[in-house]
């Protein structure tokens, strides 16, 4: 695959699965630009098992599915802003816990922006990824997880990249 070709369902065949108790999520508030929404209409495919989001756009709404499993995490719906670029209007994440075991939505929240800054557009989203690391580190047990360990194990990346 290209960096122009879109990402679409049926490249998945069939593995795809949607949520199935979909809960509304409070949207971060960046504003995306024009060109990162036709970066990120073009969505991401996870290039090998160590990485962990597949991400494809269908009209107005970004998809985030775990590559592994094919699940479907978060819904994103994006809207566009007076005087350009585009911004998240409405959100949904999984709450199923047989199929998601989130139930922060801060964390949801912070990893939908990251996913889509990090992953699809290859921003290096230090900010992003420091709230991550502090977010996480704030779990039992996590208190001392290196940052990179968090990075990778969360979203697929090296602490490098």
């Amino acid at each position: 695959m290209t960096a122009e070709e879109r990402v679409t369902r049926a490249r998945f065949h069939g593995s795809l699965k949607p949520m199935s108790a979909p809960r509304p999520l409070s949207p971060p508030e960046r504003v995306w630009s024009d060109q990162d929404w036709e970066r990120i209409q073009r969505g991401y495919a996870a290039r090998d098992m160590d990485e962990k989001w597949n991400v494809l756009t269908e009209g107005d709404v970004v998809h985030l599915h775990r590559s592994w499993t094919g699940i479907e995490v978060v819904a994103a719906t994006f809207e566009p802003v007076e005087g350009g670029g585009r911004r998240i209007a409405s959100a949904e994440v999984e709450r199923d816990p047989e199929r998601y075991r989130g139930t922060d939505d801060e964390y949801d929240r912070l990893m939908l922006e990251l996913v889509i800054s990090a992953i699809v557009l290859g921003e290096p989203a230090v900010e992003l990824r420091a709230r991550l690391v502090a977010l996480t580190r704030q779990a039992p047990g996590s208190a001392n997880a290196p940052a990179g360990v968090i990075q990778h194990s969360r979203l697929g990346l090296r602490s490098d990249r």
